[in-house]
C-alpha cells in the first residue's frame, strides 16, 4: 500500500520511526508529506531525522491508500496550515485507514473528523476531544472502521499491531 505519513518538525522521535519501520517492514511505500519537500525535519529528543519527499500542494489523498500521522509537536505546527488540514479531512471523507498517535489527533480537531469516531490520544489531548464531544477513550489503542489511535509512545507496539492489521483488511487502490 501507498501509506502518506504527515509530518513536520518536531515529531516524537519513537512515534515516527518505529511505526515507520514496521510499515516498511510489512512491505509498504512510505511518502513522507510535509509543508516542503527536501526539507529534513527533526525529532523532538534529537534521535531520528527525516526529509520531506513530497509537500502537500505536490500531492493530492488520491495518490495514498492510507494516512500515518506521529505524535509530539509535529501535528500542531501542521495544523496551522491550510493544506495538511485538506489532506487529513480527504482520508477521512474517502474512508480510507487512518492511524494517528498521541498529538496526532490535533489535526482531527482542526479538520473537523474527530465527529462520528471513538478514538483516543494523549491526555490533554483526550480532554481537547472530550470538550468538543468526541467519543474519547482512555486505552492503548482504540480501532473504529478506518481509524487507528494510540495516546503515547508507550502504546506502540498495540499502535503498530493493529495499524497493520487494518491495513491488511483493506484493498491497495492500485
Amino acid at each position: 500500500m501507498r501509506i502518506a505519513c504527515a509530518l513536520a518538525n518536531g515529531f516524537e522521535d519513537s512515534e515516527f520511526k518505529q511505526p515507520y519501520d514496521a510499515l516498511k517492514q510489512a512491505g509498504h511505500e512510505i511518502t513522507i508529506v510535509g509543508m516542503e519537500a527536501g526539507q529534513r525535519l527533526n525529532g523532538d529528543k534529537g534521535r531520528e531525522t527525516a526529509v520531506v519527499d513530497k509537500a502537500f500542494a505536490e500531492v493530492s489523498p488520491d495518490q495514498f491508500d492510507a494516512l500515518f500521522i506521529p505524535g509530539g509537536f509535529s501535528p500542531d505546527r501542521l495544523r496551522s496550515q491550510q493544506a495538511p488540514v485538506a489532506f487529513v479531512k480527504a482520508f477521512f471523507e474517502k474512508q480510507k485507514p487512518v492511524m494517528a498517535i498521541c498529538h496526532g489527533p490535533q489535526l482531527f480537531i482542526t479538520a473537523g473528523t474527530y465527529k462520528g469516531h471513538r478514538l483516543t490520544a494523549w491526555k490533554t489531548i483526550q480532554g481537547d476531544l472530550k470538550l468538543l464531544g468526541a467519543d474519547v477513550v482512555d486505552q492503548d489503542v482504540v480501532v473504529d472502521r478506518n481509524l487507528v489511535t494510540s495516546r503515547q509512545p508507550g502504546d506502540l507496539p498495540a499502535f503498530i499491531r493493529e495499524g497493520l492489521k487494518l491495513l491488511e483488511k483493506v484493498p491497495a487502490a492500485r
